[in-house]
């Protein structure tokens, strides 16, 4: 057993589930530690035919853009003690404000072989605020985690798990683009009710600052920025629709982006909540959002040099 014990996971062990004893507690001090640490998972995942140890630890507040969030530790566990590998931690599996609290499903069938998270879609710092009516927050959707390498160190990806490609209705596909300053596709998104899925590949090509966003009749935008020169990927939600339900909410939060030549996009939008994926799940984002009316076109702007956009496609989600 796993227990969050203040700023530390404290290991038991039993063998008959009502007997407990202590077996070790881990406590890293090169982890975040702004607020309590809730919500452990420990499982084992292979990474170049070896097994390797990720302990999962949820903390409020004190996430990498304020509030709630979930860090990760990447080591050993010989069955009594964990140990963290010597990474720059603190490691955050989704950078977004609102992907909380989650852990990974047991009991998965061996055939399978997954290792399958889902968390809570929100924040503490706004979640009894949020201007809902029917419903007061959602979760993720169920993602896959896998141990990559993000050509610096070992991180802890995590996407979408094959299944929610079934979801998928209509699609939409538009011609490979060149961006120069500014370029809008018009209701791209109409007929969708703010329900979609939208792929691309973003080739940087010179560019240093380029994005793109979604927008509606309102002026309600969302905007997302690779912001190369200090290798960050930036949510804009400041514009994009109800916020003044809290001061906490309004934010542009910001996640590492490792140098690529191209990223390859993936934008899951369900009205109230956006989740992006970057190359597979190197870099994720969950933000919730408040659109005053549902966002129809996709917007696309460069800061200096133009870049490219290819294999545009937008799936409505069923």
């Amino acid at each position: 057993m796993a227990l969050a014990t203040k700023q530390t996971i404290t290991f038991y062990g039993s063998p008959d589930l009502k007997k407990w004893s202590k077996l070790s507690e881990f406590a890293s001090e090169s982890g975040a530690h702004g607020g309590v640490w809730e919500c452990p998972d420990l499982f084992p995942l292979t990474y170049e035919g070896k097994i390797k140890w990720v302990l999962l630890v949820s903390i409020n507040p004190g996430g990498p853009n304020g509030g709630s969030a979930t860090q990760y530790f990447i080591g050993n566990f010989d069955g009594k003690n964990f140990t963290a590998d010597n990474l720059p931690y603190p490691l955050w599996i989704d950078y977004g404000r609102d992907n909380y609290a989650g852990v990974t499903f047991s009991n998965i069938p061996q055939q399978d072989g997954r290792r399958i998270f889902i968390g809570w879609m929100s924040n503490w710092d706004y979640a009894n605020d949020v201007p809902t009516k029917n419903f007061r927050s959602a979760m993720t959707v169920p993602r896959e985690l896998i141990l990559k390498n993000n050509g610096e160190h070992l991180i802890l990806a995590n996407s979408p798990v094959r299944e929610v490609s079934a979801l998928r209705g209509k699609v939409k596909s538009v011609e490979n683009l060149i961006i120069h300053r500014e370029k809008t596709l018009n209701d791209v998104f109409a007929g969708f009710q703010g329900k979609f899925e939208l792929e691309m590949t973003i080739e940087r090509q010179n560019s240093k600052i380029l994005g793109f966003g979604l927008t509606n009749a309102d002026g309600d935008y969302l905007n997302f920025t690779f912001d190369l020169e200090q290798n960050v990927l930036k949510v804009d939600r400041r514009n994009c629709g109800l916020s003044d339900f809290s001061r906490k909410y309004v934010s542009e939060p910001m996640a590492a982006l490792a140098t690529r030549d191209s990223y390859k996009v993936r934008l899951l939008v369900d009205r109230a909540s956006t989740e992006i994926f970057i190359n597979d799940g190197e870099t994720v984002m969950t933000n919730i959002v408040f659109p005053t009316q549902h966002y129809r076109s996709l917007s696309f702007f460069a800061t200096n040099e133009s870049w490219k956009v290819n294999n545009i496609k937008i799936y409505g989600i069923n």
